[in-house]
């Protein structure tokens, strides 16, 4: 890639009384031309306030992380030289390296837009602590390459790994499923030998499956012999992490002989411990390929986790087509200097879009299907829509909401109006779009951050709270999620939703899922009240949360420092009573994108918490073994 012609450096300084502290810049002008009357865009997790000031510089305009910047009127940038500023009065202090400037342009006099290189977040007069390593090396008690770790593991000996594991006399749909697992293997593991065969082979040992009643769901049990291997299973999921298992134990063995063995005796015998073990993943702040999404379901298939939560919609961009409105893709899922949507999270010069066709969809849901993954996708409504109301418009009367100062994450007015009809004539469509592509249990519908005071302004809000006697934001975002359920109901489908969808009085509590993610105690009020909930606190499971108070290690920090040991040893259960376990159906990840701007930083942030969090959904708390997990978790496959 060629030189830029523009670099930006930044740092963070504290200032005295206030601790946010303030941004301090320098800009290089490295394109051979003096430039003069221009402006500088920099988008930043960390914004300013509406008691932003600046020193040698204007500020010109916020929109949510983009921010505007001019140099003093008259000042001419020459060719090699530089101009430093600053800017304080920020919404919270930065504590790492990567609370800075995550992209930025050069806007010149005439217009046009030019490219800026950007560098991590420097810290002034202080230490900048390097990163830590995050995981010990590791030990293993058990010789064994597992994870997550089944529910019982009784095994001898371990010896020389079998060339492959050859099935005996199987079904059609059986020998499918071996099929699939070995593809599965195949995709993670390129240069890896295939773990099973068909056929014999020479050196390899017999696999005989068997199906039983007693074994029910995802139940399954392997016996280890010297010449053979058997796998009792009750359903197709079942067999699946059976031959899962199998292929694992074997690809340890050939990884690392020395640490890691093939049973010849003993049993394992396992179950998972939760219903609901997922992963979320946010495809609006930054937009994955379908290839990428694809491969991140494999991944979740190979740890035996059965929940794709896919976050098609927010503030930022509207991911999946919606054929009536196709608007949503275009102009909603682009971002730029020039389009309605202005740069964010990482976007400088040249404007970005990207979005799921509906024959996309049905490719990836039937790929996890296959797998024994199921995928809910979440529209997030009533707040995050600053993308849809950027394409229809008459889903607001002009009410006053928040501004831009005291809103969630700085979007002003990014909240569906429950007072506008048309506001359900367009979700219904969207609905019926959306069960035709999903066949899943539950729609997941958000409902989280919508900021208090919106609508409270708005005429026809205040007319309709008067004549259904309802109060402020949280009543009014009762109302609408109550029929938003409503239309679910009518359509064959369940809500899911953040825990914000309790506020005001909530919804209906018969089959609704919520997500309890702000703090752990969230899930035991939302048991308490009747509702089935998830766990999936910042705390624990946030994936975009820092691994450690290193100045130098990336992340975000709103919920914590959330090291791997932390997410692997975090029991979700906590301090639920007795009587509302039942309620608490599983747990799951989230893979907020706001910071991930390439795979390596994905990869970084992702693993291994992803594989703590599988083990944590799976694993009874009784066998979990942190060392064993260190040393094992490293060799996982990554995006």
């Amino acid at each position: 890639m060629a030189n830029l012609p523009f670099a930006l450096e930044n740092s963070w300084h504290a200032i005295e009384g206030d601790l946010t502290g303030g941004f301090s810049f320098v800009l290089h002008n490295m394109s051979g031309t003096e430039i003069s009357d221009f402006r500088v865009v920099f988008t930043s997790l960390t914004r300013v306030t509406s008691k932003v000031t600046c020193e040698n510089a204007v500020f010109l305009r916020r929109n949510a992380n983009f921010h505007e910047v001019s140099p003093p009127a008259g000042f001419k940038l020459t060719p090699g030289a530089s101009w430093s500023f600053k800017v304080d009065g920020l919404h919270r202090p930065a504590r790492h390296r990567t609370d800075g400037a995550k992209s930025a342009y050069v806007t010149l006099a005439d217009g046009t837009h030019k490219p800026c290189a950007v560098g991590d977040l420097m810290l002034e007069g202080a230490h900048s602590e390097p990163a830590h390593p995050l995981l010990p090396e590791g030990k293993v008690e058990a010789p064994y390459f597992l994870l997550p770790w089944p529910k019982s593991a009784a095994l001898g000996e371990g010896a020389a790994y079998p060339v492959a594991l050859c099935l005996a006399e199987a079904t059609a749909a059986e020998k499918e499923a071996v099929q699939k697992v070995q593809s599965l293997y195949q995709r993670l593991f390129e240069a890896a030998h295939v773990p099973f065969s068909l056929s014999p082979v020479h050196e390899g040992r017999e696999l005989s499956l068997s199906q039983t009643e007693s074994l029910t769901g995802p139940a399954y049990k392997l016996t280890f012999g010297a010449d053979k291997v058997t796998l009792s299973y009750g359903t197709e999921a079942g067999l699946q992490y059976g031959l899962t298992t199998l292929a694992q134990l074997l690809h340890g063995a050939r990884l690392d002989s020395k640490t890691f063995l093939f049973p010849v005796s003993g049993t394992i015998e396992d179950a998972p411990r939760y219903d609901w073990r997922g992963c979320h993943l946010d495809v609006s702040r930054q937009f994955y390929p379908l290839a990428d999404v694809s491969r991140l379901v494999d991944i979740l298939a190979w740890f035996k986790m059965n929940i794709f939560h896919w976050h098609l919609t927010d503030d930022e961009a509207w991911r999946l087509e919606i054929k009536a409105y196709p608007e949503l893709t275009t102009v909603g899922a682009t971002r730029g200097p020039d389009e309605i949507l202005l740069p964010q999270l990482g976007n400088g010069a040249e404007p970005v879009s990207g979005f799921y066709s509906q024959e996309d969809v049905k490719a990836l849901v039937a790929h996890a299907m296959s797998l024994n993954v199921e995928v809910v996708p979440e529209v997030d409504i009533p707040g995050h829509s600053t993308a849809t109301l950027a394409v229809l418009k008459p889903l607001s009367d002009g009410q006053e909401a928040p501004d831009s100062y005291h809103s969630v994450q700085g979007y002003p007015n990014n909240a569906l109006n429950p007072a506008i009809e048309e506001t359900y004539d367009f979700l219904a469509t969207v609905f019926d779009e959306m069960v035709e592509l999903f066949p899943c249990r539950y729609l997941h519908i958000g409902g989280d951050e919508v900021a208090d005071g919106s609508w409270l302004a708005s005429p026809r809000a205040k007319d309709l709270m008067q004549k259904e006697g309802l109060e402020g934001t949280f009543g009014l975002q009762s109302y609408f999620m109550k029929r938003i359920q409503d239309m679910l109901k009518e359509r064959g489908k369940l809500l899911a939703g953040w825990d914000e969808v309790s506020h005001g009085g909530g919804v209906s509590t018969e089959g609704t899922l919520l997500m309890a993610w702000q703090k752990p105690e969230v899930g035991i009020e939302l048991a308490r009240g009747g509702y089935d909930v998830v766990m999936t606190p910042g705390q624990a499971y946030y994936l975009d949360m820092v691994q450690s108070e290193a100045w130098q290690e990336p992340g975000a920090s709103w919920a914590g420092t959330v090291p791997p040991e932390h997410s692997y040893g975090y029991e979700a259960e906590g301090d639920f009573p007795d009587d509302l376990r039942a309620r608490m159906k599983g747990i799951q990840a989230c893979i907020w994108s706001e910071h991930f701007l390439s795979r390596g930083y994905f990869n970084h942030l992702v693993f291994p918490r992803l594989c703590a969090v599988a083990e944590a959904a799976w694993s009874p708390k009784s066998v979990k073994d942190w060392q064993r997990f260190a040393a094992i978790a490293p060799h996982s496959p990554k995006l």
